[in-house]
């Protein structure tokens, strides 16, 4: 069991599998789970969202923000359905490389373990530059754990 989880979220599958195996592992007093969201630039077409619905290519930032904190509510709400202290989890949304991002919220969290989906929404761009879970889990001072 870990103290302290990190879960990068983006609203995929792997993410939402991700967040029910970090509440897993957690025991549960004490425990804190920290969920993170880093929006990436949509370069193609709609994604699918967690069950928010597609978010429009010519979405504005304000849009998507949006979305963004509705895909972390969803995800707090969840995290409380496994019994997890309300207390216990901190949802942050965060802008920049998503990479860096994750790395530097683990240790300025000082996290036990970062859980993360093995594929987010832009699979063919992790197909040609290397998934962001397979950059994460060779950069990290933590335990990584890809979740397929």
């Amino acid at each position: 069991m870990f103290q302290s989880i990190l879960v990068p979220l983006d609203g995929s599958e792997h993410s939402q599998m991700a967040l029910r195996v970090a509440c897993k592992l957690t025991p549960q007093t004490g425990a804190r789970v920290i969920l993170l969201h880093v929006p990436e630039p949509l370069e193609h077409e709609p994604l699918l969202v967690w069950g928010i619905g597609a978010v429009p290519l010519g979405s504005t930032m304000e849009e998507r923000e949006k979305v963004g904190q509705s895909l972390l509510d969803k995800a707090v709400e969840e995290a409380r359905s496994y019994g997890l202290d309300p207390d216990a989890i901190t949802a942050k949304r965060a802008h920049g490389d998503p990479r860096q991002l994750i790395l530097a919220t683990a240790k300025e969290q000082n996290v036990d373990a970062i859980v993360m989906g093995s594929r987010g929404l832009s699979e063919l761009k992790g197909l040609i530059v290397g998934s962001i879970a397979h950059r994460v889990s060779h950069a990290a001072d933590c335990r990584v754990i890809t979740v397929y």
